[in-house]
């Protein structure tokens, strides 16, 4: 994504208005999510060793940042997310089905491209419930996306109590779209072009399949083959006004049970990760059935709190460029 910088874009709050808005919001939020799920908040880490495998490896192609610690004389990494560490924390806390855990995770990922949403640090809850193998279905996926939902739309008005002069953001429904419909739709568009265009269309998608194939043989977005089954995930999408373009909130999916983890390995080409603690506990079918995901709280903030670049509500390093290219625009970075 390229920055973008809105045309006569002009906040009104400042600094320390947006300071005490962040946390108010953030609190609000995270506050009717655990009440709308049933979740449980818990401690997490910052980093985990290699051989457990249950580092998100994202993309496959994003290197985590790493360092010695002494007295194992072993390296271990700071998270990219919490995706596969959760499912062991549900089963460690001894966590009942229909019930469920957050976190608040902090990454840093340093191969990001940085722009209006991207950042080297992370912050997001990370949130898992537990369920039934049973309950591995898509109409399964769809209740708990309402109910997440539901969440984002409180938030709105929540927010719209505290600033009456905003416009709301979201629409009374969410739409489900799947990867490949978008592809049908508009199959010379690249996949960023036809999020584009859906959200533009709906306000608010939830985008479906994301990590496996399309009829084209290309993907929509990559997704780590190990924690989310490709056939029962997806991405809140929803449309970003300020500047005029799609904004995701949230990733989160079904978790592979222990055929679709041999299966997306395979197609990934990453069955040597099998060696892993994570992985030969789940293929052993010690691992509970679960559905989890992410929201990132800098990016809520961005969106609900009408922002322009993610460097005005996150303090992060920026480019001299950008920096000054957001200056001249109003828009003070962090």
């Amino acid at each position: 994504m390229v920055m973008i910088i809105p045309k006569d874009y002009k906040c009104e709050m400042g600094v320390l208005e947006t300071q005490k808005a962040i946390k108010e919001l953030k609190d609000f939020f995270q506050n009717e999510l655990a009440s709308e799920l049933n979740l449980l908040r818990v401690s997490s880490p910052l980093f985990v060793l290699p051989e457990t495998g249950t580092n998100d490896n994202l993309n496959g192609i994003e290197t985590p940042v790493s360092f010695t610690v002494p007295f194992l004389n072993k390296k271990a990494e700071i998270v990219h997310s919490l995706a596969k560490w959760k499912r062991t924390a549900i089963k460690k806390y001894e966590i009942p089905v229909n019930e469920g855990i957050y976190t608040d995770m902090n990454a840093i990922r340093k191969d990001e491209d940085l722009d209006n949403l991207h950042s080297l640090y992370v912050d997001q809850w990370d949130w898992e419930y537990h369920i039934e193998k049973s309950d591995r279905t898509y109409e399964k996926l769809e209740w708990i996306v309402r109910k997440i939902f539901d969440v984002f739309k409180r938030t709105d008005d929540f927010i719209l109590s505290k600033y009456p002069d905003f416009e709301p953001l979201l629409p009374d429904e969410i739409t489900f779209v799947s990867s490949q419909e978008l592809e049908d739709e508009w199959p010379n568009l690249t996949a960023k072009e036809r999020e584009r265009e859906i959200v533009k269309r709906h306000k608010a998608v939830f985008l479906t399949g994301i990590g496996k194939a399309l009829e084209s043989g290309e993907k929509h977005d990559g997704r780590s083959p190990d924690y989310d089954d490709w056939d029962l995930n997806g991405d809140f999408l929803f449309y970003n006004p300020v500047l005029d373009d799609v904004i995701e909130l949230s990733s989160m999916g079904i978790r592979v049970d222990e055929e679709a983890l041999e299966r997306q390995l395979e197609i990934a080409g990453a069955e040597d990760r099998k060696k892993f603690e994570y992985h030969r506990d789940l293929l052993n079918g010690d691992l509970p059935y679960t559905i989890g995901g992410g929201i990132g709280q800098s990016r809520i903030c961005l969106f609900f709190l009408r922002k322009a670049h993610i460097g005005e509500v996150q303090v992060g390093i920026w480019p001299k460029g950008m920096v000054k290219d957001c200056a001249a625009a109003g828009i003070h970075l962090l």
